[in-house]
């Protein structure tokens, strides 16, 4: 998975507007870093052109709302995007940088996407205007925006098969620096990318594997064991010199299926062996990235036919990001939020059951009120007939309220004040209940989406056994 950072592009000290986009789009259009400018693309703009461009805009920006730029105006925006090395291609890489860029920008502004591939990893240079297509606005900075960037950058790499880091560091750095802790790649380390970046169309053999290795450059000896040696380097490296997931057992197994590489964490590697019993627990972020990988695992062909990986990237994330790792926790945060739900949808019915009967009460009591003289009148009158018949309305009103009062057994009537009082404390609580009701909806949503695609995704049994 990718690294990010945002950075505002402002006038450089001493120089205008046209000079600074110069030099900042003629540098991640640099040909020697982009095999000859191949690996460089733009959205509504030429990139050979793109600070004309750019500059053109903010003019048409100037003439619209009559405001210049100035020195502590931002220009631009850089988006630097850096990719684990050797798990990527530099076009792959363009296509991501170049998705990401329309992704936040939701394609408004102008941008180009320079893709680096003069270090050890391969990384990309966005640049996009500060000011809209339409001339009629400027990007913003936002609070957040950085992990906003972060998440579809993330979203992106998922759904390109790429590595899951579990716990990624905060602080911004370039992939070089951030997953080797600022230290040079190794000789050895150079070959355990290579590796892993071989296994991204997994070999069928192992002769498929020492060709796709010397494709990539490395001269292969064979013998009881393999070795390589890259362009340059003076001795051969051993595979069984390499660690575990990269000795020449090790080797045949990930070419069977029987043993998956990721990585997790900033620098470490982690192995699963799926011929091995399953673990009483499974990190799902794991599980579902190998099975976006493999495409072909239990499960995946009928969860294909109802979701796409868009999806399974979003599920990822939000897994991720809510740390809900173990099928277990989520199945338990899962049953605890529908209880949570449950219980205040109960609540808020017995406030909406109050509200009706204080509604009601009030109701009596006032008829109550006004036939009570009319009543009285009656019963002095020894119920009499003609008189009932004179004022039938009034004396069935005043009967029906009595017997409500009966059935609600009070010993004292309420005075009106009063229900309204509680009426006003009690749909204030409702209303309050009700706001943490619809809040705790979209968290059971979200969790029973995640969990349902999660059963899909990794064919999980009611025994909650994987089958994978």
């Amino acid at each position: 998975m990718a690294t990010t950072k945002l950075i505002p592009l402002h006038i450089n000290k001493g120089k205008t507007i046209a000079q600074t986009l110069n030099a900042r789009t003629n540098y991640a259009a640099n040909p020697d870093k982009t095999n000859g400018g191949e690996l460089v693309t733009g959205y509504e703009c030429d990139p050979h052109t793109a600070d004309v461009e750019f500059l053109l805009a903010k003019k048409q920006y100037e003439n619209y709302s009559s405001k210049a730029e100035g020195d502590k105006n931002i220009i631009a925006y850089q988006i630097r995007q850096s990719f684990k090395p050797g798990e990527i291609t530099p076009e792959l890489a363009n296509k991501i940088g170049y998705e990401l860029a329309m992704r936040f920008t939701k394609g408004k502004h102008q941008f180009i996407v320079a893709t680096h591939i003069d270090k050890n990893h391969v990384h990309n240079h966005v640049i996009f205007n500060s000011t809209a297509l339409d001339y009629t606005r400027k990007f913003r900075n936002f609070w957040g925006s950085s992990f906003a960037i972060g998440r579809i950058s993330d979203q992106l790499c998922i759904e390109n098969g790429l590595s899951v880091v579990e716990n990624p560091s905060k602080k911004s750095k370039h992939y070089g620096a951030w997953f080797k802790g600022e230290k040079p790649l190794t000789w050895s380390d150079k070959l355990r990318n290579a590796i892993d970046a071989v296994f991204v169309n997994k070999p069928a053999d192992i002769s498929e594997f020492v060709q796709a290795m010397q494709a990539a450059g490395y001269e292969v000896k064979q013998g009881k064991y393999l070795s390589f040696r890259a362009p340059e380097q003076k001795k051969f490296i051993r595979l069984r010199s390499l660690g575990n997931d990269y000795n020449d057992d090790a080797i045949l197994e990930r070419i069977a299926g029987k043993k998956i590489v990721v990585l997790k964490g900033e620098s470490k590697i982690i192995t699963q062996t799926t011929s091995s019993p399953a673990a009483p627990k499974f990190n799902l972020l794991i599980d579902i990235q190998n099975n976006i990988k493999a495409q072909n695992s239990p499960g995946y062909e009928e969860w294909a036919k109802l979701f796409n990986l868009k999806q399974a990237a979003k599920t990822l994330i939000y897994l991720q990001e809510n740390k809900l790792t173990e099928y277990k926790k989520l199945e338990e945060k899962t049953k605890e939020a529908a209880q949570k739900f449950d219980d205040l949808a109960v609540q808020i019915k017995q406030k909406e059951k109050r509200l009706a009967e204080i509604t009601t009460l009030q109701k009596n009591i006032g008829a109550y009120s006004k036939t009570r003289n009319i009543y009285v009148e009656y019963k002095k009158s020894g119920y009499n007939k003609k008189f009932y018949a004179e004022h039938k309305n009034e004396i069935e009103l005043h009967k029906s309220a009595k017997k409500a009062f009966d059935e609600l057994k009070l010993n004292k009537i309420p005075s009106i004040k009063e229900l309204q009082t509680e009426y006003a404390t009690v749909l204030a609580e409702k209303k309050k209940l009700y706001s943490g009701y619809k809040e705790a909806k979209e968290i059971l949503k979200e969790l029973v989406n995640a969990k349902s695609n999660t059963d899909r995704l990794l064919n999980y049994s009611s025994g909650r056994e994987k089958t994978i």
